[in-house]
């Protein structure tokens, strides 16, 4: 996830832990940039590298538009980023894969399934532990 959406998970770490969840972060960058990644968020959950991006196109997450990945809405979330006194990075890696966020239970229902609009687009941390309260 981006590093905002990773940061919020970490607000929630104890009530995620409280109602049994596991965060796994996915991604599709080997090597370098994985490694820099879980130096620069000082990752605590585990990371599975999808080089193929099977899990990727298992749940619909495939190459955004170049108008969602560059248009409007994605300026307005380098926006409020920088407002928020964010230093943005130079993007690496395909930037016009999609991300997103799955919520399996335990007995491998999916429970939330969101695929990302562009950049930074995802659902509230929020809205994600309220799915797994109402199950």
């Amino acid at each position: 996830p981006c590093r905002e959406h990773l940061s919020q998970l970490r607000e929630y770490e104890s009530e995620i832990e409280s109602l049994g969840m596991k965060v796994v972060i996915v991604t599709f960058e080997a090597g370098p940039i994985a490694q820099a990644y879980v130096r620069d968020t000082d990752l605590r959950w585990p990371l599975l590298v999808d080089e193929s991006r099977a899990l990727y196109s298992a749940y619909g997450m495939e190459r955004g538009r170049w108008w969602d990945i560059f248009g409007p809405a994605a300026w307005w979330v380098y926006a409020k980023l920088l407002v928020n006194g964010r230093r943005l990075r130079r993007p690496s890696g395909d930037v016009q894969q999609l991300g997103g966020d799955v919520l399996i239970d335990p007995a491998g229902i999916v429970r939330l399934h969101h695929v990302g609009a562009g950049p930074a687009e995802r659902p509230s941390v929020s809205s994600i532990l309220d799915a797994v309260r109402t199950t």
